[in-house]
């Protein structure tokens, strides 16, 4: 009879109290940060996916951010969980327990720790400890992934699993919530579901026999997240796409945006099939280049698809001639853009909001364009889905405007709902419109709103076609050069853009009992980080403000009301030059002397020392 390796792991190994004894510290309920050092490509993603999603089980609000290379393998990254009751979860610097895997990183993640912190330290690495004032539970992980996983190439994927359980028992995770994750990490793979879930026992019964019981930092379970989800942002964009109607996706993989498309073409398969042929009733198309892709979706557009592409910073560099064409044709498309870290390459695996310039102005000549903002998955989701509308509906490019923090980390988000209103293709004459006598110059402002109608390719009737082209063009879309032509098209346009204002998405706000002369305004992934900045300031330094998150470009009516209703504007953005602040100041100058910058571009998450910091020190200018 073989024994259980379970048994042979805790008989082989010798009890371990804590190296060094951390000074007293209050002790804290499902409120702390958790930082794991790893290295890239070991498989550390699915431990610490488990690790969260036990949580998560739980009912404790938590917050995930993965922050790895741009190269393949081999480099150190980090998983950060903050947990916190009350649903602060935004990126926070103060780590209270480490999780140290890696040799490279690992004198400077010792070093960065507050006094009092916990340590859950390889026992390999135990010769960078250089501090006494830490609590350190030093694991022999080696020996304990012998025993879980007989195969040596698999040990250095299974071995992470190990300290999800020595985590799991030292934090009160009970050990039903670790083997439920792993069931939902590992889904059909029994083999995998096996050698994993033998790690993280081995850890957990490790832990419970050799180490001492600590109650400064625990996880209790609440009940604050029935009927809430786990999901990526790239993952909520792409169902939106789904339910939006997609017809055509074409793309070129970039850092971080190809997991949308990776996330999009499964789901596609599934559900976007005839019932009758099962043939694919959607086109999803790998291009050559982001040149290629864009092109695919100008062409896809003009023939009346449903069509978007998704890329970040660099891809919307070249798509910048074909996007003035779309605009100037007016022509639907959809671009998703997965913001990084710029200009050049830049950090490919860091977030930002450093596109929004670009994007809002992209092309040469006189464009503007409309841009949606989301700040949670939910929004992912809705914004895809209702941009593919705006672009039929306003016939020009609509930009879904993530980031890299939004797309490619797990959100706890709400349901999402289904769509209640059927697609909205905007103003299209059919062959039996124009039967009837209906006019049509595909360029002519009929209804004052700026939009034309449109006929599709194909369409059945002499008065049908039409020329498209880039050049000078009259309102029957005939080639012209007249100075009138030109100036009542580019005129036409603007009014088209000022008429999307009553389309897009409101923005949000949060006001005082009693009026406050000083507003926050934030947009994105910026808004959890802002909103806890806000409590701080209220709490702490009595200092109380109206805030507003921005969630659409052009400016709504009700946005530019509440810039004029406050004396002072604190505008918060995750880039260097304050590119939200100088389109507001071109577009509404009457109110540019009231807008102060709170900025942040280290490619970080934003976190809500760097708002209230920021805003203090310009309150007491």
């Amino acid at each position: 009879m073989t024994q259980d390796p379970l048994d042979v792991a805790l008989k082989e190994t010798t009890t371990h109290q804590p190296l060094a004894v951390a000074h007293h510290t209050r002790p804290r309920t499902n409120d702390f940060v958790i930082s794991i050092a790893t290295s890239n490509g070991t498989g550390s993603i699915s431990a610490n996916l488990v690790l969260s999603r036990a949580i998560f089980r739980m009912g404790i609000p938590l917050g995930m951010k993965n922050f790895f290379p741009s190269n393949i393998q081999g480099l150190p990254t980090w998983f950060v969980i903050r947990v916190n009751e009350h649903g602060w979860v935004g990126y926070r610097h103060k780590v209270d327990l480490l999780i140290a895997m890696n040799r490279e990183s690992v004198r400077e993640d010792l070093s960065g720790l507050p006094p009092g912190a916990m340590v859950i330290l390889n026992d390999e690495l135990q010769d960078a400890l250089e501090r006494d004032d830490l609590t350190v539970y030093a694991v022999p992980f080696a020996q304990l992934v012998g025993k879980a996983c007989s195969d040596p190439k698999l040990r250095r994927l299974v071995i992470n699993m190990i300290y999800v359980g020595v985590a799991g028992h030292l934090l009160g995770i009970p050990q039903e919530e670790i083997h439920a994750s792993l069931e939902i990490q590992f889904s059909g793979k029994a083999r995998a579901i096996e050698l994993n879930r033998a790690a993280a026992d081995i850890g957990y019964a490790w832990a419970q026999e050799n180490l001492p019981a600590q109650e400064r930092l625990r996880l209790q379970r609440r009940e604050a997240l029935k009927g809430k989800i786990l999901v990526e942002g790239n993952v909520a964009s792409a169902i939106g796409l789904m339910f939006g109607g997609i017809q055509v996706f074409a793309w070129y993989p970039i850092t971080p945006s190809s997991s949308l498309a990776e996330a999009l073409m499964p789901l596609l398969d599934e559900w976007r099939r005839d019932p009758k042929t099962g043939k694919a009733t959607y086109a999803v198309v790998q291009a050559e280049d982001e040149l290629a892709s864009m092109g695919i979706v100008v062409g896809a557009g003009w023939a009346g698809a449903r069509a978007a592409t998704a890329t970040s910073g660099p891809g919307i560099s070249l798509m910048a001639e074909l996007t003035g064409l779309a605009y100037f044709t007016e022509t639907p498309a959809v671009i998703i853009d997965v913001q990084r870290v710029g200009p050049s390459t830049g950090l490919p695996t860091r977030t930002g909001q450093q596109d929004i310039l670009k994007a809002y102005y992209l092309s040469h000549g006189d464009c503007k364009h409309v841009l949606l903002i989301p700040a949670n998955p939910k929004e992912a989701y809705q914004f895809s889905m209702k941009s593919l509308d705006l672009a039929q509906r306003l016939q020009t490019v609509v930009f879904v405007m993530s980031d890299l923090d939004l797309g490619m980390n797990y959100w706890i988000s709400d349901t999402f709902d289904p769509p209640a209103t059927p697609l909205d293709r905007g103003k299209i004459l059919s062959a039996e419109d124009l039967e009837k006598g209906i006019e049509f110059a595909r360029y002519r402002d009929v209804d004052g709103d700026g939009v034309p109608y449109r006929t599709l390719p194909g369409t059945r009737h002499p008065k049908a076609p039409f020329f498209t082209q880039g050049a000078g063009h009259d309102d029957r879309a005939r080639r012209s050069e007249k100075p009138e032509d030109w100036a009542g098209n580019l005129a036409r346009l603007a009014r088209k853009h000022a008429f999307a204002r009553s389309l897009v998405p409101e923005s949000l706000f949060e006001l005082n009992e009693k009026p406050t002369r000083v507003g926050v305004v934030a947009y994105g992934t910026s808004d959890l980080p802002v909103r806890e900045a806000l409590a701080i300031l209220k709490d702490q330094h009595d200092i109380r403000a109206d805030y507003m998150r921005i969630r659409a470009l052009p400016l709504t009516t009700a946005t530019v009301e509440f810039l004029a209703a406050h004396e002072r504007i604190y505008l918060v953005e995750q880039n260097r030059d304050a590119q939200l602040a100088s389109i507001i100041r071109a577009e509404e100058p009457h109110l540019a002397a009231r807008i102060r910058s709170v900025l942040h571009f280290n490619g970080l998450p934003l976190d809500a020392a760097t708002v209230v910091n920021q805003i203090l020190g310009q309150e007491k200018h």
